[in-house]
């Protein structure tokens, strides 16, 4: 037995040949649009007409007490914004306002701790525990399939920097 698959624009329901290049277009923000960005499939002609209906907008960002102290964003057209400017152009405006810089990225909310035997061994720069040390010394096998399977390097008692960071006895 075998499988066919068709398909079909999402827009129209017309059937895609081989020969139609598949466009795929992806939408971001929509007012029906509830669990975040989709994936629409539809035809290079079916998709020509987007460019040519497309607005010049602004989107900007509301920061004030209303929300919860969430920015609020808002799209409108770029000439009700420029509008808004009235002592100077708002290109010049634009030009010449203080740059924003993107929010650093947030470090773990959870700080790992290496003292589990989920992530016991694992490379990392902190010092090694006691707990860690030990789960690693009784539970070698285990902690290094673990660490095997997610392609880390594997604990060796006979490596001397092993030996000395888990706390094995070593050959002197």
């Amino acid at each position: 037995m075998g499988k066919k698959t068709i398909h079909v624009s999402d827009f129209t329901g017309t059937v895609l040949g081989t020969d139609d290049e598949v466009v795929k277009v992806v939408v971001l923000e929509h007012p029906d649009l509830v669990a975040g960005p989709v994936q629409l499939d539809a035809t290079a002609i079916e998709v020509e007409s987007i460019d040519d209906a497309a607005l010049d907008v602004a989107v900007v960002e509301i920061h004030d007490r209303h929300g919860g102290g969430e920015p609020r964003r808002v799209v409108l057209t770029a000439s009700e914004f420029d509008a808004m400017a009235t002592d100077v152009p708002m290109a010049q405006l634009l030009r010449t306002a203080e740059r924003v810089r993107p929010p650093k990225a947030r470090r773990a909310a959870e700080k790992i701790d290496y003292g589990t035997i989920e992530h016991a061994g694992r490379p990392h720069r902190g010092r090694v525990t006691e707990e860690e040390a030990r789960l690693v010394r009784e539970q070698l096998d285990e902690v290094n399939k673990r660490l095997a399977d997610a392609g880390i390097r594997q604990v060796d008692p006979a490596d001397p920097e092993h030996a000395a960071r888990y706390g094995f006895p070593t050959a002197d």
